[in-house]
């Protein structure tokens, strides 16, 4: 292959990378759905709680189920979520990361758990003192009520119920997630 279309391929290469990259960086979000702006990552950061959450087969049969989320030293965000098999009878774990899609002031992540694959992680709702958040994934087939406590006002859950709702959400399959056991 002759430099001119060496260069050629690259350019054409280039190009393609980023248009992909351009046209995925959208699929991380459920149509309607729109991440919290102005997001300040350091308040997001700790521990919170699984209230309620879209079941699938990654957490299924979990209670007591947590997140932590802390800052790595590169500016990602750790995420180890945790929660106990009541079949199995033992906790899981898992660890990933997340970063944020674009601005980092916006609610709008992508995490992953199994390396190269990401999936949406956007908070679409919080309160200003960051103890309630509503996260949806890339679809309406993921979501979870948080809190920093294992329980919420009345007032917040049926807030973040109808705003998911709104997106399309079938909030009436919502597993509302149990906490009654001590992490090991």
């Amino acid at each position: 292959m002759n430099k001119n279309k060496l260069v050629a391929s690259i350019l054409l290469a280039s190009a393609a990378a980023t248009t992909f990259v351009a046209l995925t960086s959208f699929r991380f979000l459920p149509k309607g759905a729109v991440p919290v702006k102005p997001f300040d990552q350091q308040k997001y950061l700790g521990k919170w709680y699984e209230i309620a959450r879209l079941d699938y087969k990654w957490e299924r049969n979990l209670d007591n189920v947590t997140a932590h989320y802390s800052l790595k030293d590169n500016g990602d965000i750790r995420v180890e979520n945790r929660g106990y098999n009541f079949k199995k009878e033992k906790w899981e774990q898992s660890i990933g990361k997340a970063k944020p899609v674009g601005d980092p002031k916006e609610a709008k992540l992508k995490v992953s758990f199994f390396g190269p694959f990401y999936a949406g992680y956007n908070v679409i709702a919080i309160d200003e003192n960051y103890q309630y958040a509503l996260v949806v994934g890339e679809n309406t087939k993921y979501m979870w009520i948080l809190s920093r406590t294992t329980t919420l006002p009345e007032s917040v859950k049926q807030d973040y119920i109808q705003k998911a709702k709104a997106i399309g959400f079938q909030t009436e399959d919502l597993v509302w997630v149990k906490h009654d056991r001590q992490s090991e």
